[in-house]
């Protein structure tokens, strides 16, 4: 067993299989969880600042401030469980959400990244929106998953190669026509029209 195996064990939920499911590299992984866990402590510290505006008499960074809050909150008890105890049902909640895909934590991020920046437009909002984003970008390449090795591509090229016939292998050439009947476009001048009709 290598060491990597046994921190992950280690390191584990309980519950958790240990076997995973996916093929996400484990670095991927851990990039998505420390960015959403270091993005939602920047992002509520960002909120609070730009809370501030109200001392101003600027309603909308206020709104923005406390979306932001609220929304890092969010991120913290769904990537950090450990750093949302005293909130009941935090475990539940991430558990459910880990089962999802990871395309619908993608798509929550980045839509989480928007109303702040939407209604207060600055500085902080952007760079804690940022955050979020940028958290929904890598669960958007968890999403993707992982590249075929060189050697599958180059077998599913010369197996898609030997399935088509050479007569219907499209084409890239530009001056292809995509009927084959087709005539060339030429001007002709412009309609000369009789005035004795």
């Amino acid at each position: 067993m290598s060491l990597h195996d046994k921190i992950s064990s280690l390191m584990a939920r309980p519950g958790q299989d240990l076997v995973a499911k996916d093929d996400v590299p484990w670095w991927l992984k851990t990039a998505g969880r420390g960015v959403g866990t270091v993005g939602g402590f920047i992002a509520a510290l960002l909120g609070l600042w730009e809370s501030t505006g109200i001392l101003l008499a600027d309603v909308y960074d206020l709104i923005a401030g406390v979306w932001l809050i609220l929304a890092s909150v969010l991120m913290l008890c769904v990537e950090a469980p450990c750093c949302c105890m005293f909130l009941d049902h935090v475990q539940r909640l991430s558990d459910f959400i880990d089962n999802r895909p990871y395309w619908n934590r993608a798509l929550a991020y980045f839509i989480m990244s928007l109303p702040a920046v939407i209604i207060s437009f600055g500085a902080t909002t952007f760079f804690a929106s940022g955050m979020f984003f940028a958290t929904g970008v890598l669960y958007g390449m968890m999403a993707l998953g992982r590249k075929a090795s060189a050697e599958e591509m180059r077998r599913a090229a010369a197996a898609s190669d030997n399935r088509q016939p050479k007569e219907q292998t499209p084409s890239s050439n530009m001056r292809d026509n995509l009927v084959s009947n087709a005539q060339p476009i030429s001007f002709t001048g412009a309609p000369v029209f009789d005035s004795n009709v």
